[in-house]
C-alpha cells in the first residue's frame, strides 16, 4: 500500500485502517449479518458518516485493500521493466496476493466471505472492475498491441486466476498451472 505523505493523509490513511480492522474482528466475532455500520462506528470511536466517507457500503469494509489490489494490477502493466514480458510480470503479482490472501490471517475472512451472499455477489463485482481495469492498463500499452477483446479475455482469466487459486489446495502450485494456460492464450492472440 502506498504511504500518504502529509500529515493530513497519514492521518486519514489511519482512520480507515481502523476502521476496516474494527469492522473485520466485529464480523469474524459476531458474524457478518449482526453487525451493522453503526455497531462498526462505535466501537471504532467514528461517527458512521465518517465511516461512509471510507467506505462506500458495508460488504467494502471487508474488501478494505480492493483499490490498492487494482492499482498493483495496472503497475504490473505499466511498471514492468522495460522488454519484459507480460504475463511473467501478472503472475509475480497474482502469486503474492494469493500467497497474502491464502495465509493464516486470511483463511477466516475468506471463509466469512464464502459463506456471506452479499460478500461473494460483492466481490464478484469487485473482480469485473478490476478486470476491466487491468484491461485498460494492457490495451494502453503501445508495446502490447492486441485487439480490446483480447485484452479484456487475458484481463479476466488473470484475475479469475487469483480467486481459483486462492481456493485450491496448493495455491502457489495453481497459480502456475493456470498462468501456463494465460500465457498460451495471450500468445495466440499475437497478431
Amino acid at each position: 500500500m502506498t504511504v500518504p505523505s502529509g500529515r493530513r493523509e497519514r492521518k486519514k490513511a489511519a482512520t480507515r485502517q481502523k476502521i476496516a480492522e474494527t469492522a473485520l474482528r466485529l464480523f469474524l466475532e459476531r458474524g457478518y449479518d449482526a453487525v451493522g455500520i453503526r455497531d462498526v462506528a462505535a466501537e471504532a470511536d467514528v461517527a458512521v458518516t465518517t465511516v461512509f466517507s471510507h467506505f462506500a457500503s458495508k460488504e467494502a469494509l471487508v474488501f478494505g485493500q480492493d483499490e490498492d489490489f487494482e492499482r498493483r494490477l495496472r503497475q504490473a502493466v505499466t511498471d514492468r521493466a522495460p522488454q519484459e514480458p507480460l504475463i511473467p510480470a501478472l503472475r509475480r503479482e497474482i502469486r503474492a496476493m494469493v500467497r497474502h490472501c491464502a495465509s493464516n490471517s486470511g483463511t477466516p475472512i475468506w471463509g466469512m466471505i464464502d459463506k456471506t451472499p452479499a460478500l461473494r455477489e460483492y466481490e464478484e463485482s469487485m473482480r469485473l472492475r478490476h478486470a476491466e481495469s487491468l484491461a485498460t492498463a494492457i490495451a494502453a500499452d503501445p508495446d502490447l498491441a492486441r485487439t480490446t477483446t483480447a485484452c479484456r479475455t487475458i484481463a479476466r482469466f488473470v484475475v479469475d486466476s487469483y480467486a481459483l487459486a486462492r481456493e485450491a489446495p496448493d495455491p502457489e502450485a495453481a497459480v502456475d498451472e493456470i498462468f501456463q494456460m494465460i500465457e498460451a492464450a495471450w500468445s495466440a492472440t499475437k497478431g
